[in-house]
């Protein structure tokens, strides 16, 4: 590779040029391997927020932050089919993958999922599986190919070997007020599935007041660059963009969720929205997988799954291959941390839930201890909100806006207001809109 400077490759993109892949890689390695100081890593990103990046640009930076580290190898393992995940840019009350997992496993195609954990107001998967007892996030490769050919599918974060740049990098826009950069969000998500091994991937970009990209026209310009530059690396990807203008399903926090992708799996109930977006989902990620012909095929495949017992089946497999306890499936109460105190918090009169918002319900979760403040932050996995009433539902005093499941009294009494706050009672809600709200394709 020719020689560069870094100070030179960031006056370039602070002037406006489009970068050359050797330019990128050159900057990628010298995040990986910590020549590049922090100030220029900070500029370097900077620099990309407010020029952007063209397509190639952003193929080239993706390709490089995934060959930073180990890209996993599945030649050696006997798969029973193609490899599939998903992602989701974020929401509240997103379990979504604890579901979508074991059906495509069901299905006949493998799922090596590699999560992160909760950013901000929004819950992450990783999070929520800490929450089940002795399943392990950060298994070592071997275990997690093992998991994977076994069961079909296993859900883990993100190991030191893969992709570090994105690691570091992400680290930095952390701090310098860069995280809302669209071809840094892409690299970011795509380089880490791109070292997966993947086979193909179906994203689903969250827009409306509880989402990341709370604004239609962003999560419509984040869904076309991550589907255009994950098939300009070779990676086959459709995007729907879904609605998170209200908590996803009927509960937010840790193991509420859990205990509710599982209800869901045994058909002990299921909530309609959280359903439609999983299946969308599904049937996309199997037709990209030709384990489908068509969305129709695929999606009466991923229903069969789940009505039959076979995706619960795959979880039961997922969590007992990672070290969690047998029997979660049948009683997972028996396993699953419960909050000290559940307290249902009524509305100040009746009415019809008109609209909510998400965010703040999220924040409300973090109050309870449910998400962190901090990187270091421990996080108590009991607590949360369940029995969410959707909006255009009736509260009165009979029948609460939610349930909050809380530490102690205080803590209670306090997020209750919160949720109050959060949450507008009106004589009706505004029109329904569909859940799924737009499929981008490249």
């Amino acid at each position: 590779m020719t020689a560069f400077f870094p100070q030179e490759v960031i006056r370039r993109k602070r002037d406006g040029h489009a970068l050359t892949a050797d330019e990128i890689g050159f900057m990628v390695d010298g995040l990986t391997d910590k020549t590049l100081s922090e100030g220029q890593a900070a500029a370097f990103a900077m620099a990309v927020f407010f020029q952007g990046m063209t397509m190639d640009e952003r193929i080239a930076l993706t390709l490089a932050m995934r060959d930073s580290g180990t890209v996993v190898d599945w030649s050696d393992v006997d798969l029973p089919g193609p490899a599939l995940d998903k992602h989701s840019t974020g929401g509240v009350g997103d379990k979504v993958s604890l579901i979508l997992g074991p059906v495509i496993a069901a299905c006949g195609g493998v799922v090596p999922m590699i999560s992160g954990r909760g950013l901000g107001h929004t819950g992450g998967t990783l999070d929520k599986l800490d929450s089940i007892p002795g399943y392990t996030t950060q298994p070592d490769l071997r275990l997690f190919k093992h998991v994977v050919a076994k069961a079909g599918c296993a859900i883990i974060g993100q190991t030191a070997d893969l992709a570090p740049a994105d690691g570091r990098l992400y680290a930095i826009r952390d701090v310098t007020a860069t995280v809302e950069s669209i071809p840094l969000i892409t690299a970011s998500i795509l380089s880490k599935k791109l070292a997966a091994g993947l086979d193909g991937l179906v994203m689903d970009v969250k827009t409306g007041n509880g989402a990341f990209a709370a604004d239609p026209a962003m999560a419509r310009e984040l869904a076309q660059s991550i589907t255009n530059v994950a098939n300009g690396a070779g990676l086959p990807c459709v995007a729907l963009i879904t609605g998170m203008d209200q908590v996803l399903g009927s509960t937010a926090g840790n193991a509420l969720e859990v205990r509710e992708a599982i209800d869901h799996l045994t058909g002990r109930a299921i909530e309609p929205r959280l359903h439609e977006v999983t299946m969308a989902l599904c049937a996309e990620l199997l037709v990209i997988g030709k384990l489908a012909v068509d969305i129709p095929a695929g999606r009466a495949k991923a229903e069969e799954a789940l009505t039959s017992g076979r995706a619960a089946e795959r979880f039961a497999q997922m969590c007992a291959g990672l070290g969690g306890p047998g029997g979660l499936i049948e009683t997972p109460d028996a396993h699953l941390p419960t909050a000290a105190v559940q307290q249902a918090i009524m509305p100040a009169q009746p009415g019809t839930i008109a609209a909510m918002d998400t965010r703040r319900l999220g924040l409300a979760v973090m109050e309870l201890g449910g998400g962190r403040r901090r990187a270091d932050d421990k996080i108590n996995y009991a607590v949360g909100l369940s029995q969410m009433t959707a909006i255009g539902a009736p509260v009165d005093q009979h029948n609460p806006i939610c349930v909050i499941h809380a530490a102690d009294e205080d803590d209670a009494a306090r997020v209750a207001r919160l949720v109050q706050d959060a949450v507008t009672i009106g004589g009706e809600s505004g029109p329904d809109e569909p859940i799924v709200r737009e499929r981008i394709a490249p």
